[in-house]
């Protein structure tokens, strides 16, 4: 179901007085009733601030409120087993979101035992620490997740994925306990050609999607280290945006069939210690392209990324939580010289949770290098021309239950 930005805005004020109604934070109905269902929502309003370069949306030298946020999700336990969930989405960042409403993600989950569970739908990606966890405004102290490894303009897309997976969880006594996920299945894209692109985009589809994570939750307190793996393939048709035409009475325009295998892995670890938490993860991801027209699209050699972080916060009392990361991303390991081929960020961030339904954040980002812009949100300037050095300031506020 798709709602008018108009319909949006008029749901919004019933949203959030949801928000404010605690009694809605637990089960609608009877836990024991057939009709009982577990609601949760968010309501998030953002403000994005760069200097020099524009950063996610258009426009943002000059302040933007385009980082909008509304969802509502819902669980119900079936049998003791089975489980079934839903969450509805709408976002407005830059030029993804535009306030559709859209199945985020969905699931069918029936457990057999601890070590060993199914799922089906449109479920989540286990890929590093915090993919599954990248829609939960609330779960994390930071605006922005290290953006290196997770990056914001890829969350629709890689998110969740449409298929199946299994997963479980099997104690190793006095060895910890492993938590695992395997997955496989496609991803949807939404193929509306970028206002500046070269290419418009005729057919567009995702063959396959597959990968898994292990976790190991260690003897050690608090510490648990482990591995993602992600292997997928982008199959795409293609016109230039002025196109090039074949000679002839009626010339016809130029087109070329692409695909794009990748495989990404990541190393993760965290330590949790009372109110502090420390992470790092660094990863790998493997890019290729194959043309059917080099005319059109040249195609190359698989190009290899590079892409790290180490993250620490710490909740200082129940209503604030300071937080910190250096995150840098290498998209070519075989070429780490100019602005266009780096991109440092030092971020810190001060979160205050106003009450258990409300929160807001402030986070401030020092960049270097131009790695993770976009050129179609800063005119079409090429990365090699934008400014190396730059910043960018956000302000975010999620109500919750």
């Amino acid at each position: 179901m798709i709602m008018s930005r108009n319909q949006l805005v008029a749901a919004l004020p019933a949203a959030l007085c949801l928000v404010t109604s605690p009694a809605l934070a637990a089960d609608i109905g009877s836990p024991d009733s057939p009709a009982s269902v577990e609601v949760h929502a968010f309501a998030s309003q953002g403000f994005i601030l760069s200097k020099d370069n524009n950063y996610l949306a258009a426009d943002t030298t000059h302040g933007s409120f385009q980082f909008s946020e509304l969802g509502v999700n819902l669980t119900k336990s079936l049998t003791d087993r089975f489980r079934v969930g839903l969450q509805l989405f709408a976002q407005d960042l830059g030029p993804t979101g535009s306030y559709d409403i859209k199945a985020d993600w969905f699931y069918l989950d029936y457990r057999f035992n601890n070590w060993l569970g199914v799922r089906a739908g449109r479920v989540k990606i286990p890929f590093g620490l915090y993919n599954d966890s990248a829609d939960i405004d609330s779960a994390r102290v930071a605006v922005l997740l290290p953006q290196s490894v997770y990056p914001e303009e890829n969350r629709n897309y890689l998110l969740a994925q449409t298929g199946g997976e299994i997963y479980g969880y099997a104690s190793l006594h006095a060895g910890g306990a492993l938590d695992y996920r395997a997955y496989g299945g496609t991803i949807f894209v939404d193929t509306t050609t970028t206002v500046g692109s070269p290419y418009q985009i005729q057919s567009f589809n995702v063959p396959y999607l597959g990968g898994g994570r292990l976790l190991w939750e260690t003897p050690v307190d608090g510490l648990r280290v482990g591995g993602s793996v992600q292997a997928l393939r982008l199959d795409a048709t293609v016109l230039p945006t002025s196109p090039a035409t074949t000679g002839g009475t009626t010339p016809t325009p130029i087109s070329a069939d692409i695909q794009i295998p990748a495989v990404l892995w990541v190393a993760s670890a965290e330590y949790i210690a009372g109110d502090l938490l420390l992470a790092a993860e660094y990863s790998r991801w493997y890019i290729g392209e194959n043309s059917s027209n080099a005319m059109v699209f040249p195609g190359g050699p698989t190009v290899t990324s590079e892409r790290a972080y180490g993250m620490a916060t710490y909740r200082a009392s129940k209503w604030l939580q300071p937080g910190l990361y250096y995150s840098v991303m290498f998209p070519d390991v075989e070429d780490r010289s100019g602005r266009a081929n780096v991109q440092h960020d030092v971020s810190t961030t001060l979160r205050f949770d106003v009450n258990a339904y409300w929160l807001i954040k402030a986070e401030a980002h020092y960049m270097i290098g131009t790695a993770g812009l976009d050129p179609t949100l800063n005119n079409g300037t090429p990365l090699s021309a934008l400014q190396r050095s730059w910043g960018v300031f956000l302000l975010k506020t999620t109500a919750y239950f």
